[in-house]
């Protein structure tokens, strides 16, 4: 069996495939959007890998990234009985800012998850990483908005 981490924060999407000792064995990166990327990826991925998890970055990000990526692996998750597993966009950038809104960036202290007004935030793309550790992952998959839909 295998594991599933998703980070559908924004574009581009990322899928890795991880086997049972942890170890990234397939890598998929999409310049598309969660919305259209992800079904395509999972209906190729679901035909030759049994998945044990299905992890992902549950924010913070894109507000629209966060909510498609989070109804379509619930969705699946349910469908297909394999637990869902979440963990914060910042284990994917190396702790670096999140791009919110404006010159708004999500930063994180220790635990803690703000929004800052940054000039010029030294910014890091996401990236899979190539081992993990299920037991290192939250049960709560709720998604992580960090700050009100702006309309």
């Amino acid at each position: 069996m295998h594991n599933a981490l998703i980070i559908a924060l924004g574009s581009p999407v990322y899928v890795g495939i991880y086997d049972e000792q942890g170890q990234l064995i397939e890598s998929i990166k999409d310049d598309g959007l969660g919305s259209d990327v992800l079904p395509l990826i999972f209906e190729d991925v679901l035909n030759r890998y049994r998945l044990k998890h299905l992890i992902y970055a549950n924010g913070p990000g894109s507000f629209m990234g966060i909510k498609v990526a989070y109804l379509f692996l619930k969705t699946l998750s349910i469908v297909r009985n394999i637990p869902l597993l979440a963990v914060d966009g910042f284990f994917f950038n190396k702790n670096h800012p999140i791009k919110a809104v404006g010159k708004l960036y999500f930063v994180k202290n220790s635990n803690t998850i703000g929004v800052e007004p940054l000039d010029n935030p030294v910014l890091k793309g996401f990236e899979l990483p190539q081992t993990i550790e299920v037991k290192n992952f939250n049960t709560d998959s709720a998604p992580y908005y960090g700050i009100e839909a702006v309309g």
